[in-house]
Protein backbone atom coordinates (compact mmCIF):
# COMPACT_ATOMS: atom_id res chain seq x y z
CA UNK A 1 0.00 0.00 0.00
CA UNK A 2 1.02 3.21 -0.94
CA UNK A 3 -0.44 7.02 0.41
CA UNK A 4 -0.07 10.40 0.24
CA UNK A 5 -1.70 13.15 1.89
CA UNK A 6 -2.95 16.50 -0.33
CA UNK A 7 -5.13 19.70 0.83
CA UNK A 8 -7.90 20.43 -1.28
CA UNK A 9 -7.65 23.57 -3.04
CA UNK A 10 -11.01 23.13 -5.21
CA UNK A 11 -13.49 25.55 -4.21
CA UNK A 12 -16.33 23.68 -4.47
CA UNK A 13 -14.02 20.54 -2.62
CA UNK A 14 -15.15 17.23 -3.93
CA UNK A 15 -18.69 17.54 -4.74
CA UNK A 16 -20.94 16.81 -7.67
CA UNK A 17 -18.70 16.98 -11.18
CA UNK A 18 -15.35 16.43 -9.24
CA UNK A 19 -16.91 14.08 -6.96
CA UNK A 20 -17.63 12.19 -10.53
CA UNK A 21 -14.34 12.70 -11.82
CA UNK A 22 -12.56 11.26 -9.39
CA UNK A 23 -14.96 8.26 -9.60
CA UNK A 24 -13.98 7.79 -12.76
CA UNK A 25 -10.47 8.14 -12.71
CA UNK A 26 -10.36 6.05 -9.28
CA UNK A 27 -12.40 3.27 -11.13
CA UNK A 28 -9.73 3.24 -14.15
CA UNK A 29 -7.37 1.23 -11.64
CA UNK A 30 -7.15 -2.17 -10.68
CA UNK A 31 -6.19 -1.59 -7.40
CA UNK A 32 -8.26 -0.65 -4.20
CA UNK A 33 -8.41 3.55 -3.47
CA UNK A 34 -9.33 4.99 -0.57
CA UNK A 35 -9.75 8.36 1.06
CA UNK A 36 -9.06 8.86 4.90
CA UNK A 37 -11.00 12.42 5.88
CA UNK A 38 -11.50 13.12 9.39
CA UNK A 39 -10.58 9.97 10.51
CA UNK A 40 -12.68 8.60 8.40
CA UNK A 41 -12.43 5.97 5.07
CA UNK A 42 -14.02 6.15 2.31
CA UNK A 43 -14.00 3.93 -1.04
CA UNK A 44 -13.23 6.11 -3.86
CA UNK A 45 -14.30 3.78 -6.31
CA UNK A 46 -18.10 4.61 -4.94
CA UNK A 47 -19.54 7.42 -5.96
CA UNK A 48 -21.50 7.80 -2.88
CA UNK A 49 -18.43 7.18 -0.86
CA UNK A 50 -16.52 10.36 -2.04
CA UNK A 51 -19.82 12.44 -1.82
CA UNK A 52 -20.20 10.97 1.95
CA UNK A 53 -16.68 12.17 2.73
CA UNK A 54 -17.96 15.82 2.63
CA UNK A 55 -14.19 17.46 1.78
CA UNK A 56 -14.98 20.72 1.09
CA UNK A 57 -11.95 23.30 0.32
CA UNK A 58 -9.18 23.42 2.43
CA UNK A 59 -9.26 19.59 3.65
CA UNK A 60 -6.29 17.99 4.28
CA UNK A 61 -7.19 14.28 3.07
CA UNK A 62 -5.09 11.50 2.40
CA UNK A 63 -5.07 9.13 -0.79
CA UNK A 64 -4.16 5.01 0.16
CA UNK A 65 -3.52 2.82 -2.76
CA UNK A 66 -2.94 -0.83 -2.84
CA UNK A 67 -2.57 -3.63 -5.85
CA UNK A 68 -1.62 -3.51 -9.03
CA UNK A 69 -0.87 -0.25 -10.41
CA UNK A 70 -0.87 1.55 -6.76
CA UNK A 71 2.17 3.89 -7.49
CA UNK A 72 0.57 5.04 -10.61
CA UNK A 73 -2.73 5.64 -9.70
CA UNK A 74 -1.27 7.17 -6.18
CA UNK A 75 0.55 9.53 -8.76
CA UNK A 76 -2.33 10.22 -11.17
CA UNK A 77 -5.05 10.82 -8.06
CA UNK A 78 -3.15 13.05 -6.57
CA UNK A 79 -2.35 15.51 -9.26
CA UNK A 80 -5.81 15.67 -10.44
CA UNK A 81 -7.03 16.32 -6.71
CA UNK A 82 -4.33 18.89 -6.44
CA UNK A 83 -5.15 20.63 -9.89
CA UNK A 84 -8.81 20.61 -9.34
CA UNK A 85 -9.86 23.83 -10.83
CA UNK A 86 -13.55 24.66 -10.55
Amino acid sequence: MVQQSVVVQNKTGLHARPASDLFKLCASYPCSVDIVSGGKTYSAKHIMGILMAGITKGTEITVQTEGEQEEEALEHIISFIANLKE
